[in-house]
């Protein structure tokens, strides 16, 4: 994948699309946030940090960039996946911000690299879709 394409899976708040379960299952496969796509589930074609109007209005690429940095969903979206997932938003978008997209990108290859077969570990799973190594 090109490094255009792996830029597209970051979403605004901080998410890597590319580790998403979403976006690693076969059947109905999301293409990722910043991607419009009729098979994204309700919830996240109505996402509130999707559809921000600093977003809409194209002021901004991530959420960092915006003065409610971190705003109130963003950081109730960050609990829950620190807690659940043990990932942070806020966390990858300050990486983005101090190293820059590509630094960034090249750590989350390494951090969610499969170890057994060089696929992508789920987040929401813990483990590679492929061949279910555990992280």
């Amino acid at each position: 994948m090109s490094s255009l394409n792996k830029k597209i899976l970051i979403a605004s708040c901080g998410m890597n699309c590319g580790i998403c379960l979403g976006h690693l299952r076969s059947k109905n496969r999301c293409l990722g946030c910043r991607i419009d796509d009729i098979n994204k589930p309700v919830y996240c074609v109505k996402c509130i940090i999707k559809n921000c109007e600093t977003f809409k209005n194209g002021k901004a690429k991530y959420c960092f960039e915006c003065n409610k940095f971190p705003c109130a969903r963003l950081k109730q979206l960050d609990k829950r996946y620190r807690t659940k997932y043990n990932m942070s938003m806020i966390e990858n978008l300050g990486n983005i911000k101090n190293f820059g997209i590509r630094k960034f990108l090249k750590n989350e290859k390494q951090r969610w690299m499969c170890s057994k077969c060089g696929g992508s570990i789920c987040v929401h799973r813990g483990f590679c879709l492929s061949c279910e190594q555990k992280k």
